[in-house]
């Protein structure tokens, strides 16, 4: 399969927008990104060497998310997916499997988020950071 580019294997059944979100971001798929965030969303992100913070969709998706995930970076597997309720808040885990230049890596979010309208418009989220697959 040399040349070929290999597709994320993602959720198969996608019905809310935190699935539609998790799988968007294991494409960075931005048009897809920008049309589940609200225009002014309320973003606010934690990685493991900075904080993040707009209330801009396309500044979050080109800027903030599009610097989480670099190109040479390829999610091969959505490996956990997980939500649930904080009261009127969704709580939205995700893992990825996927590999670059340095290797094989995993990486961890979790995400609170709130939807108006069918789009996010509150987000809170924390990042594990890349870690090394041997």
């Amino acid at each position: 399969m040399c040349g070929s580019v290999r597709k994320p294997r993602v959720l198969t059944v996608v019905h809310t927008v935190a699935e539609r979100y998790v799988q968007a971001l294991a494409r960075r798929d931005q048009p897809a990104l920008m049309a589940l965030l609200a225009p002014d969303v309320d973003f606010r992100g934690m990685t493991p060497g900075r904080f993040w913070e707009s209330h801009d969709a396309r500044e979050v998706v080109e800027d903030i998310l599009g610097s989480w995930f670099e190109e040479s970076d390829v999610v091969d597997e959505v490996l956990a997916f997980a939500r649930d309720w904080v009261v009127d808040r969704e709580r939205v885990g995700y893992r990825f499997a996927g590999h670059n230049a340095d290797g094989k890596f995993v990486v961890e979010q979790q995400a609170y988020l709130t939807v108006t309208d069918g789009r996010i418009s509150w987000m809170r989220a924390l990042c594990s950071g890349y870690r090394k697959v041997d």
